[in-house]
């Protein structure tokens, strides 16, 4: 069974959790087993299902097949220093421990075991689909560029004085394979997609191509982009969304045609706040069999 993983990016704020959590029930509804994974600190995917997750997998009530975790962070760092010294501490004396220790006290540190523990979860076959509603955009074009420079970073580190930010080389070289694999994994475009959403809003549009071409430049194709918080047509009679709906319209299109070579998706703005597994079937059937899903 090959996995399939979906990554969905985007600024906070443009609804990347709610669109990603409508996918992952709805492969789950499909009978796929299906894990959605964030990796943002901001994460809450505890509120959007209304019951409590956490940093460990977690089934959801009232959906067979549907598995949500939170990476905190703060427990991810632990866990990498702990796997990262635990073979030193029967080599060396306690000094030597210390300095390892400092040297994993870096900023480079959590942003690596946030990407070791997302990279974790690219190395599974346990599940059909995984989803991860990533970090805002700049977070995660920075993760998804780290094993790259990390390779390099590895490399010239060995040569040299054998040290790098995460402390001695050979504890590390092992990853490399692990990294190498991830990045082939999503600059494959038929195991990976990689969907940004954003708002009907110059500003999304903007932010949403610079993104994707970042990514285009690490080689990693966008492969869908969803237009979210469109005012329906039939609400349009009043003055004040009349004018915001014709805004959004020729930002619509605008969108349409930047991405025109990349399957775009569009999503109306619900009366009500999306959330809970009832309102992700109902955007679920709006996502995946509207009009404009090209599903």
């Amino acid at each position: 069974m090959e996995t399939k993983f979906i990554l969905f990016s985007g600024k906070g704020g443009v609804g990347k959790t709610s669109m990603a959590s409508t996918t992952a029930v709805h492969y789950a509804d499909q009978g796929k087993k299906t894990l959605i994974v964030t990796t943002d600190p901001a994460a809450n995917l505890s509120d959007v299902f209304e019951q409590e997750i956490g940093h460990r997998i977690t089934a959801i009530d009232g959906v067979e097949n549907l598995y949500a975790m939170e990476i905190d962070p703060d427990k991810a760092t632990d866990e990498y220093k702990e796997r990262s010294l635990a073979p030193m501490r029967e080599l060396f004396d306690e000094d030597l421990i210390k300095v390892a220790e400092e040297q994993l006290s870096g900023p480079c540190t959590e942003e690596m075991a946030a990407f070791d523990k997302f990279i974790d979860f690219m190395d599974t076959d346990e599940y059909e689909v995984v989803i991860f509603d990533t970090a805002p955009t700049g977070h995660t074009i920075r993760l998804l560029e780290l094993p790259v420079d990390w390779s390099k970073h590895i490399e010239e580190s060995a040569k040299g004085s054998g040290q790098t930010c995460m402390g001695p080389v050979a504890l590390i070289q092992d990853s490399k394979k692990k990294y190498d694999d991830a990045i082939a994994k999503l600059r494959d475009s038929s195991m990976t997609d990689f969907v940004f959403v954003m708002q009907p809003e110059e500003t999304s549009l903007s932010e949403t191509m610079r993104s994707s071409r970042d990514l285009e430049e690490l080689g990693i194709k966008t492969t869908k982009v969803i237009i979210n918080g469109l005012i329906p047509s039939e609400e349009a009679v009043v003055p004040f969304f009349k004018k915001k709906f014709d805004k959004q319209n020729v930002t619509l299109e605008k969108a349409q045609e930047t991405f025109k070579h990349i399957k775009t998706q569009t999503m109306e703005l619900f009366d009500s706040e999306l959330k809970g597994v009832k309102m992700f079937r109902k955007s679920g059937e709006k996502l995946f069999q509207g009009s404009d899903a090209n599903e």
